[in-house]
């Protein structure tokens, strides 16, 4: 049980709460410091998508991007009413700050950590883990679109991912590129070629 409100970022025993708002957050920055903007998707306790927000943030640090993203999720819980927050994050080194594991060392950084904590006070519940990159991907994706957006920066898709029941093709080479002798593929889609001696 609680002892007091904002408390249970340092201590996941408490019962997780019937409602509650999930917040996939990430951040980033090219060159770091480098443009940098942050990703947050918020989900529902089922894992219906609520919102996404993103933000261009200038000339900023990667760590500087990842705590305006947490900040940006707790303010979102807090004006829609909702006092419970999970949220999941690739950045290791702000969920230990936040959990209190690492100290805050950076100026700039310490008062964004106080104005997450002085946020986190305000719920009844909320709970902050680590996940690799690979499952943070959607918060990721917006953080991106976010700088590209703000250096004017056209992104260029990914190419589809399709699964095909044949996985070895055979074919030659003509030209410098490579003809299929036994099927097709779509356009843009990434191969790995080995060659048969």
């Amino acid at each position: 049980m609680p002892s007091r409100p904002g408390d249970l970022f340092t201590s996941e025993a408490a019962k997780t709460p019937d409602q509650y708002l999930i917040a996939h957050i990430d951040g980033g920055a090219r060159g770091n410091p480098g443009p940098a903007g942050y990703g947050v998707v918020i989900q529902d306790e089922s894992g219906k998508k609520v919102a996404m927000l993103s933000e261009y943030l200038g000339h900023q640090t990667n760590n500087f991007a990842e705590y305006q993203g947490l900040i940006a999720a707790l303010e979102y819980a807090i004006q829609h009413g909702s006092r419970a927050l999970k949220v999941i994050s690739d950045s290791e080194l702000m969920v230990r700050q936040i959990k209190g594991i690492y100290k805050v060392k950076n100026p700039t950084l310490q008062d964004l950590h106080a104005r997450a904590k002085q946020v986190i006070r305000q719920l009844e519940w909320f709970s902050i883990g680590h996940v690799l990159r690979g499952k943070n991907q959607e918060a990721d994706r917006l953080a991106n679109e976010a700088m590209d957006k703000g250096t004017g920066r056209a992104r260029v898709p990914s190419p589809p991912t399709i699964s095909f029941s044949q996985t070895e093709f055979e074919g030659i080479v003509r030209d410098g590129k490579i003809e299929l002798i036994d099927g097709n593929l779509p356009d843009n889609i990434r191969v790995q070629v080995r060659v048969k001696r």
